[in-house]
């Protein structure tokens, strides 16, 4: 399973010098089928625009929708949702539609999200580890890492997309 790494730590002017500083995570924040997931911003390489055509991919399993060329390199694009089984069983394009390319192990692949929300730091303190917190969301037990509890309320589920997509099962078979 994909650890989530521990963003840098920076003094911040006007901190004791000896204040202790929290673990913390930054993430991509996006919609997934009416969730806030989250993804480590250092397996993300670039946010893009849905091209009008992804080419389909013969045979491909069902969560595949095809692959895309970005600036020469072919990008097998995935869905989320349609692996999961979320909502309506596939990522509906909007115009705040967005494919996040992401990058595990030499792996580029994109992921098709319904809207890129923000980016955000977040303390390890206010996560809960997947185990206690799998009941709530519709997401798949096995692809969450984590559920950070914000002070507005909301739910971040933290998506773990190697396991998700089975990367790792991939990368050892090539080797």
């Amino acid at each position: 399973m994909a650890a989530i790494t521990e963003a840098p730590k920076n003094k911040t002017a006007g901190m004791d010098e000896n204040a202790v500083m929290e673990p913390e995570r930054t993430l991509l924040v996006f919609d997934l089928a009416g969730e806030y997931c989250g993804l480590d911003v250092s397996l993300v390489r670039e946010i893009v625009h849905v091209p009008p055509r992804i080419t389909r991919v013969p045979n491909a399993p069902h969560y595949v929708r095809g692959v895309i060329n970005l600036r020469g390199t072919v990008i097998p694009v995935l869905d989320c949702v349609s692996k999961m089984g979320m909502g309506s069983g596939y990522t509906e394009q909007t115009n705040d539609t967005r494919i996040v390319v992401a990058e595990f192990e030499g792996i580029l692949f994109g992921v098709l999200v319904d809207a890129v929300r923000e980016v955000r730091t977040v303390a390890d303190s206010v996560i809960e580890s997947g185990d206690s917190a799998r009941s709530t969301s519709s997401i798949g037990d096995d692809y969450i890492l984590g559920v950070a509890k914000m002070d507005d309320g909301r739910l971040i589920v933290l998506i773990d997309l190697a396991t998700l997509f089975e990367i790792e099962e991939q990368t050892e078979e090539e080797n």
